[in-house]
Order: C-alpha cells, then sequence, then structure tokens
C-alpha cells in the first residue's frame, strides 16, 4: 500500500472523532492528528481549510473531507482505492456523536475518557 498524506481535525473527546481515529487505526494508516480543543490554531487551520466550523474534518491527499464520522471516511477511503476492505473489529462506534453529558463536560472543561 503506497503511503497517503492523512491529516485529522479531531477534538479531544468526541464520539465521532474517535470513530475517525478507530477507523485510521483499523487500517493501520499513519496521520497527523491537529486536536482543535487543545489548539485553537488547529481550529481556525481546519475552519479556512474547509470552509466550515463543524469536526471532525479530515484532509486525505490533499481532499478535504469536513464535517465527516470515521464511517464516512472508511466509505471514502474504500471507494477511492486508499483501503482494502478487512474485518477487523474497532473498540469504538465509527459513527457516534456525544452525549449530552459529554458535551456539557467539554464546556466546563471537565477531561473525560470516551
Amino acid at each position: 500500500m503506497s503511503q497517503h498524506e492523512i491529516t485529522a481535525y479531531l477534538k479531544t473527546t468526541c464520539g465521532w472523532s474517535n470513530g475517525v481515529r478507530a477507523v485510521l487505526a483499523k487500517y493501520s494508516l499513519p496521520y497527523t492528528e491537529k486536536d482543535i480543543i487543545r489548539n485553537p490554531a488547529f481550529r481556525f487551520e481546519m475552519e479556512q481549510k474547509s470552509g466550515q466550523p463543524l469536526s471532525p474534518c479530515v484532509e486525505i491527499n490533499g481532499v478535504m473531507l469536513p464535517d465527516i464520522s470515521g464511517e464516512e471516511v472508511e466509505a471514502y477511503m474504500l471507494e477511492k482505492g486508499i483501503v482494502t476492505a478487512n474485518d477487523v473489529k474497532t473498540d469504538v462506534p465509527l459513527n457516534a456523536p456525544c452525549t449530552d453529558a459529554q458535551h456539557a463536560a467539554m464546556a466546563a472543561g471537565i477531561k473525560m475518557n470516551l
């Protein structure tokens, strides 16, 4: 498999961000993670590149996939031949939002393990 350039703009803790991490791990793809919560400059960069404020966003080989789930990242990579389907199970759902409690904790600055 050839090397692909992947940058993932993710939240520190988020259901959808965890789904993106899980699908990239499922296919053992190296990527650059830019935490938009810990580093506001990464959020700004994401918004400039994607044209919108919602995350996660994943850039693969120069193509920006805005506001996307792990499930959608996987479908894109399969469609483009970046990966070949496998039966590896992930430890988190690939398409799951944060709960209201998780959003409240993030707003309050409380670290949660998902």
